[in-house]
């Protein structure tokens, strides 16, 4: 980084970037500038923007240069305002008690530096490390000392990449713990899935603590929780197994119960972008609530966000069974499954503010839907819906589909059909904008559609692989979906349309699901394979294989090309 401190710098800014090696940042700093160290820092390293300001500070990113030769010289303040005519962004981070001035006077100057002493930079760092919004277990039994830990790893150089790769590790390492199948073993698991999570809040805290956002970070920190939780549950599956009790269905409910709770939330979200508030009834109330500080957190809780999911997990690994586990994740994941959707539900119905075309679109991405419901949506272009039309024919087609997967002999055609019927009632429901006031329901609809029917399929397969090779199916298609989720939070649209037609879509992988059930399950066993695995398994295992490989190959050249955004959860809502 460059730093012209004298007038005669600061005035020739344009010079300055000149002589500027192309890929570093340019700092302007009036040299009468009084204020803490850590403003300066928030001013100048954030890398998440392409120009920064504060009073006599301008920190401008090598993609914001450009733009300095062609402005007349000028000081730091009448620079920022420059760019900012110019079409350039320019960040003004919020400092609370953090001073940061540009006396005029010997007085002021005095004042200023007395403001400094009275604030203890280090403190205010350390609390802006962690999120200002987080679930009741991160706040009060993590937090307190991993900003600690995010510090010394700042004084250390460690990277938050470092750290969220480390937080993977031990979560692996928790998984193989469990899947021993010892008490000891999953003691060890319990353990290691805490203090897995501790680095997970760690990076996060150690990214703002020390201002390290990347690219590659946001895509890493989007991704591993998500990988760390499902291998967690691969590890409780075969710990199970080892004492004879199978749990694979129940690990893979588990997943589409998580995935489908996410879905929920993102989809919600998406269907307000571009809304300044809601009107509702139901959200005026929800803010009232917030103003009473207990009810705060006991919302907080009931949701099962990442801490309480995540600490429910090791203390049921280390005194009870993988089954038990499972079944209370399950109890206690429905719960706050219905307890968020019905609160969603009643803001949506009472709105008053209508969806904007940017919601309608996201939300429409978020269906993740391919050639066959796209193509259906286009040749029944001309049928008009009434107001609730979509999210009913999304319900009605998912419960055709697992209905028929539970209900119809295995091996047999139904399901295919059913899954056809599915396909067609999904494009029919996206003939229009998705700007109904329950239209975000069709995200989590397809995927618990998907998810299910999948699940179904494989239950009731009679080969010991059919459930495992099924679980690697759904995480694949998990990951692309949260993949297209972080695209869309990070403001650069949806994944391409050929990625999407290429896995499929969500109602293409249903038939091809049910058309190999129907292939290998028929007359009720499955058709030989190899090494004692079924065909159908074979099968799942090949289609999971090659999703996960064009969307990784896909997501991996998105997240370290240089439209990537460089954006991290700083929401607080819980995972």
């Amino acid at each position: 980084m460059h730093v012209a401190r004298d007038a005669r710098d600061a005035w020739e800014a344009a010079s300055v970037a000149a002589q500027t090696a192309p890929g570093e940042r340019l700092a302007l700093v009036d040299p009468r500038f009084v204020g803490h160290t850590h403003a300066l820092r928030l001013a100048l390293k954030d890398p998440r923007f392409d120009a920064s300001a504060l009073p006599g500070v301008l920190g401008i990113a090598p993609s914001a240069r450009a733009a300095l030769g062609r402005l007349p010289a000028a000081g730091p303040d009448e620079t920022a305002d420059a760019l900012e005519a110019e079409g350039v962004a320019v960040h003004r981070p919020e400092l609370g008690v953090l001073v940061a001035a540009v006396p005029e006077s010997a007085q002021e100057r005095h004042e200023a530096r007395e403001a400094v002493a009275a604030v203890d930079d280090e403190k205010v760092r350390l609390r802006s490390a962690v999120k200002s919004r987080d679930g009741f277990f991160t706040t009060f039994c993590i937090s307190p000392y991993s900003r600690y830990l995010a510090r010394w790893c700042a004084r250390r150089g460690l990277t938050p990449n470092q750290v969220t790769t480390g937080s993977l590790l031990t979560a692996l390492i928790a998984a193989a713990c469990a899947a021993t199948g010892e008490r000891a073993g999953f003691v060890a698991a319990g353990v290691l899935l805490i203090a897995s999570f501790v680095l997970d809040a760690t990076d996060g805290q150690l990214a703002r603590y020390d201002l390290q956002y990347s690219k590659l970070g946001a895509w890493l920190d989007a991704t591993f929780d998500r990988a760390k939780e499902y291998a967690y549950y691969v590890g409780l599956a075969l710990g199970a197994s080892r004492g004879g009790d199978d749990v694979w269905a129940l690990a893979l409910g588990a997943m589409l119960l998580m995935t489908a709770r996410h879905t929920v939330d993102f989809s919600f979200n998406e269907s307000n972008a571009g809304v300044t508030g809601n009107a509702s009834p139901t959200a005026a109330l929800s803010g009232r609530l917030d103003s009473v500080g207990w009810t705060v957190w006991l919302r907080r809780m009931i949701i099962l966000p990442i801490g309480e999911r995540w600490a429910l997990i090791a203390v049921l690994t280390a005194v009870t069974t993988p089954r038990i586990t499972f079944v209370v994740l399950l109890i206690a994941g429905t719960l706050a499954a219905c307890y968020t959707t019905a609160g969603r539900l009643l803001r949506s119905i009472s709105r008053r503010t209508p969806r904007t075309r940017q919601a309608a679109e996201g939300v429409g991405a978020l269906t993740d839907s391919g050639i066959l419901a796209r193509g259906c949506a286009r040749l029944l272009g001309g049928v008009r819906l009434p107001r609730f039309g979509p999210p009913a024919l999304a319900l009605l087609g998912t419960a055709v589909i697992l209905a028929t997967a539970w209900g119809a002999p295995v091996g047999s055609w139904w399901p295919v059909l059913a899954a056809a019927v599915y396909a067609l009632l999904t494009g029919l429901s996206l003939v229009a904008p998705l700007t109904g006031p329950l239209d975000w329901l069709l995200p989590p609809l397809f995927r618990i559609a998907e998810y299910g029917t999948v699940l179904v399929l494989a239950a009731r397969a009679s080969a010991d692989g059919a459930l495992p090779a099924a679980y690697g199916l759904v995480a694949a298609v998990a990951y692309h979906h949260y993949d297209t989720v972080y695209r869309i939070r990070g403001g650069t649209g949806a994944p391409p349309h050929w990625l999407v037609s290429a896995v499929g879509g969500h109602e293409g992988r249903t038939v091809l699901v049910t058309v190999a059930a129907a292939l290998w399950l028929g007359g009720g066993g499955p058709a030989e394979g190899i090494d004692g695995f079924g065909a159908f398994d074979l099968a799942l295992t090949a289609l999971a294989v090659v999703i996960a490989a064009v969307v990784l190959v896909e997501s991996i050249r998105f997240w370290v090309s240089s439209h990537a955004p460089a954006v991290h959860d700083e929401t607080g809502e819980p995972a």
